[in-house]
């Protein structure tokens, strides 16, 4: 079983700097994606491992959790500490939390809505 996180746990983390991978495809990410959140789709996260740290917990994202759950068994097989964020970037949203647009991790400048990320 994959572990995950739920919301509430994952926006505590969150505050306080975790490493947050997001899976979902660049199109996606750049529509709206969790403060601070590195690009790594899913289909090309086995050619950003050598960036991803060993000696920290990884919170990985995606859209709804499917993804996540996928990247963090590949990820966790792999010796990482990864965690698969429950609800993913939609849930993030919809509970009102800030997003950020574009191409870089960045800091929310203007929180993106639900409908901007679907």
């Amino acid at each position: 079983m994959v572990p995950e996180i739920d919301q509430q746990r994952f926006a505590e983390a969150h505050a306080t700097g975790a490493l947050v991978v997001d899976v979902r495809g660049s199109g996606e990410y750049r529509t709206g994606h969790v403060p601070g959140a590195r690009s790594a789709p899913l289909p090309n996260l086995p050619l950003t491992l050598a960036a991803l740290p060993k000696d920290r917990p990884l919170y990985v994202i995606c859209q709804s959790g499917g993804r996540s759950a996928q990247a963090t068994s590949l990820l966790r097989g792999l010796g990482y500490d990864a965690h698969s964020v429950s609800g993913g970037t939609a849930a993030w949203i919809d509970a009102g939390r800030p997003a950020v647009t574009g191409e870089a991790p960045g800091t929310p400048t203007a929180p993106a809505t639900p409908e901007d990320t679907r």
